[in-house]
C-alpha cells in the first residue's frame, strides 16, 4: 500500500480568464456544432455554439441592466434545465457569483444560503419555488430581484439589457481572473447550517480541462452527447454541464426522473452520469420486469454471465465458452438493457456514494462501463475517478491527472490540488480545520491508496451520511431537532448507502409516565410495552414533522423506529459529555435499522 500518489496535470491551471471563454472559445472555433439540445414540443431542437453565445451573452446584459454589480452573488433554485445552464453562464458572464440552491430545499435552508452570501438577487423556476422563498424573504434584505424562468424572464432579461453595449459586457468578462470566486456551494455540515463553499474559475477549469483531456474517450469522441437529470444544483451535476460545454459535448437535460427512460430513448446518449441508486434501479427494474415474464431465471443466469465476462477481462480475457453464454446473452438480455438507456450508451460516470464491485462488474459485462470517481463539493467534484485506460472496478480511481491522495496517520484521506477550494465563505474557523497550511484538504473520510494508485473509501471519519440517491445529509439538524420534543430521549438518524432517511427514537424515561396518564394508557405501561402504540406513533411522528421542517425533502426523516429501550452512559451508546457512540448503536441495534429498510 501507498501513501501518498499524484498524477501529472496534463493542461496546466489556468492563468487567465474565467469559465464563460470557454462558451466564447466554442463558439470561435465551431460556430455551427451542435452542443446543446433543448426538448421542445416532444423533440430535441438543436443550439450551435454561436446561438448559445448569443443566448448568454443576451442575459448577462440583463444581469448587468438590473444594476448586478461584479461580484455579487445570485441565487438559482431550479430542477436541472436549460435556464440553469444559460443563466450559470450569463452570471459569470456579467462577472457576478452564482449560488445554486437544491430545488427542494426548505424555508429555513433558502433563507440561510441567500442571506448569508449576501444575494442581491436569485432565479427561480416557478412560482411554487418562489412561494416557499417568500415566506422567509423579509429575513434576506439584501435581495431585491427576483426572475422566474415559468414567467419568461428569460426574454425579460433579453430586453433589458438591449441598452447594454457590447463593449460594457466585454469588458465585464475580461475583467474575470482565475482566482476570482465563480459559485458559492452551501453543503452539509455535521454541526447544523450548511457551509458555503467558496469555489473560482481556476478551481472548475483546471478540473473541466483535466477531466476532459484525461477521459477522451468519454467527452472527445465523436458524436459524443450525455443526458443530464442530476442536480446542477449538486457539484457534480454541475462539473459535468462544465466540461460537456467545454469539450463540445451535445448536452441535454431531464427535469423529471420519472420520465428519465423515455428520454434517454429519444435523446440516444453516449454517456451517462448518476448516482448509484440510478444503477441499481435499471438493473432491479430489468430484473422484474423478467421476473414477471417468467425469465427471471434467464436474467439471473445472463447477470452472472456478465459479472464472470468483466471479471474476466482483469484476469487476461474470457475464455471460449464464456464468450459463447456472452454473446447468446447480449442479443436476448443484454442488449434490451441498453436499449432501455438510449441504445448507444458506452460509458457511465458514478458518483456520490459507493457503488458496490457486483454492479460495476454487472455493467461492464454488457458494455456499459461505469467509471466511478470520488470527490466532494471542497473539491470541486471528484478528485479521483476510473478512466477507461486506468479501470479498477471496486475502487474509485486513480487521482485525476494533476491531483494528489494521500493518507494521514490516522488513515484519514487528504486531498490537494488546484481543485481544492479557497475555503468556507464568512467561516475561517472552518476553513483552518479543512484546509492545512501547505494545501491538503481534510475529506473527513477513511482510506487507503493501493500499489497502483487506485484508491478505496473503507469508512467515514465524519457523521455526515451519503444516501444511496447521493445526497449528503447531515444528521445533526434533524437529531437536534428531535430530541427538543418533550417526549424523545435520544435519537440517531440512519440513511448511510441506503435509499432514503431514517430514525431510531428512543423515549424519555421520565417524560414517559406522564404521557401514559395524559393519554389513558394502563397504568404501569413500558415503553417496551408501547412500542407500537398508535397514540406514541403519532406524537413522535409529529416531532419528525417539525424536525423535517429544517432540511429538504430529500434529507427528510421518511422512517422511524420507536425502541423500548433508552441508550445511557451506563449502557456504553452514551459518552460522559453526553455525545452518542454512532458505531455502538449501529452495532446493536443493527437488526432495528434493517427492519427500516426491508
Amino acid at each position: 500500500m501507498k501513501t501518498e500518489f499524484s498524477v501529472p496535470a496534463i493542461v496546466p491551471s489556468p492563468t487567465s480568464g474565467g469559465l464563460a471563454d470557454h462558451v466564447v472559445e466554442s463558439a470561435t472555433h465551431e460556430p455551427g456544432r451542435i452542443i446543446i439540445s433543448v426538448q421542445r414540443g416532444g423533440a430535441w431542437v438543436g443550439m450551435t455554439a454561436q446561438q448559445f453565445l448569443d443566448e448568454v451573452k443576451a442575459v448577462a446584459k440583463g444581469i448587468v441592466a438590473n444594476g448586478v454589480e461584479p461580484g455579487e452573488r445570485l441565487g438559482v433554485m431550479s430542477r436541472t434545465r436549460y435556464e440553469w445552464t444559460l443563466v450559470d453562464y450569463a452570471i459569470w458572464y456579467a462577472g457576478a457569483v452564482s449560488v445554486p440552491v437544491y430545488e427542494t430545499s426548505s424555508a429555513e435552508q433558502i433563507q440561510w444560503m441567500l442571506s448569508d452570501s449576501g444575494a442581491v438577487g436569485a432565479f427561480f423556476e416557478s412560482e411554487r419555488n418562489k412561494a416557499t422563498y417568500d415566506q422567509v424573504a423579509v429575513d434576506i434584505p439584501t435581495l431585491t430581484r427576483v426572475w422566474v424562468f415559468e414567467d419568461g424572464v428569460i426574454e425579460s432579461l433579453k430586453a433589458d439589457g438591449a441598452s447594454v453595449s457590447d463593449e460594457t459586457l466585454e469588458a465585464r468578462r475580461a475583467a474575470v481572473k482565475p482566482d476570482d470566486l465563480a459559485t458559492i456551494i452551501y453543503t452539509s455540515g455535521t454541526t447544523g447550517r450548511p457551509k458555503g463553499c467558496m469555489l473560482t474559475h481556476k478551481n472548475f477549469m483546471f478540473e473541466v480541462d483535466n477531466v476532459v483531456q484525461g477521459m477522451p474517450q468519454v467527452f472527445l469522441a465523436p458524436g459524443s452527447s450525455t443526458l443530464l437529470f442530476l442536480p446542477i444544483a449538486h457539484v457534480f451535476g454541475r462539473a459535468i454541464q462544465l466540461g460537456c460545454i467545454r469539450a463540445g459535448v451535445r448536452l441535454g437535460h431531464s427535469s423529471d426522473i420519472k420520465d428519465l427512460l423515455p428520454a434517454l430513448q429519444s435523446f440516444q446518449p453516449t454517456f451517462l452520469l448518476a448516482v448509484p441508486r440510478v444503477f441499481e434501479k435499471v438493473f432491479n427494474s430489468s430484473q422484474q420486469k423478467a421476473v414477471a415474464d417468467g425469465k427471471g431465471n434467464i436474467f439471473n443466469t445472463a447477470a452472472q454471465v456478465a459479472v464472470d465476462y468483466s471479471k474476466a477481462l482483469d484476469e487476461g480475457g474470457a475464455g471460449f465458452m464464456l464468450k459463447i453464454k456472452h454473446a447468446v446473452f447480449d442479443r436476448l438480455v443484454y442488449s434490451k438493457i441498453r436499449h432501455a438507456m438510449g441504445g448507444n450508451v458506452r460509458w457511465s460516470v458514478s458518483g456520490g456514494a459507493p457503488l458496490g464491485a457486483r454492479l460495476g462488474h454487472f455493467y461492464r459485462g454488457i458494455n456499459v462501463t461505469i467509471l466511478e470517481g470520488y470527490g466532494l463539493t471542497e473539491t470541486s467534484a471528484a478528485t479521483t475517478v476510473n478512466r477507461p485506460d486506468a479501470l479498477r472496478i471496486g475502487s474509485v480511481g486513480q487521482p485525476l491527472p494533476g491531483a494528489k491522495v494521500k493518507v494521514a496517520a490516522d488513515g484519514e484521506l487528504l486531498l490537494g490540488g488546484d481543485q481544492i477550494f479557497v475555503g468556507y465563505w464568512n467561516n475561517p474557523t472552518a476553513t483552518a480545520e479543512a484546509i492545512e497550511p501547505d494545501g491538503w484538504f481534510h475529506s473527513g473520510d477513511i482510506g487507503e491508496i493501493d500499489d497502483q494508485g487506485f484508491v478505496k473509501i473503507t469508512g467515514r471519519k465524519k457523521e455526515l451520511l451519503v444516501t444511496a440517491a447521493g445526497k449528503n445529509v447531515a444528521p445533526a439538524v434533524l437529531e437536534d431537532r428531535l430530541r427538543a420534543n418533550w417526549l424523545v430521549s435520544q435519537c440517531m438518524v440512519v440513511g448511510d448507502g441506503q435509499p432514503f432517511i431514517a430514525a431510531l427514537v428512543t423515549i424519555d424515561p421520565e417524560a414517559f409516565p406522564a404521557w401514559v396518564k395524559q393519554k389513558s394508557k394502563p397504568a404501569g405501561s413500558t415503553v417496551a410495552d408501547l412500542a407500537e402504540d398508535a397514540d406514541l406513533i403519532a406524537d413522535i411522528q409529529s416531532a419528525v414533522n417539525d424536525a423535517n421542517k429544517a432540511v429538504s425533502h430529500a434529507e427528510a426523516i421518511k422512517k422511524f423506529k420507536i425502541l423500548g429501550v433508552d441508550w445511557t452512559e451506563e449502557g456504553g451508546q452514551i459518552t460522559p459529555s453526553l455525545k452518542l457512540k454512532r458505531n455502538v448503536v449501529m452495532k446493536e441495534f443493527a437488526a432495528d435499522v434493517e427492519a427500516l429498510y426491508a
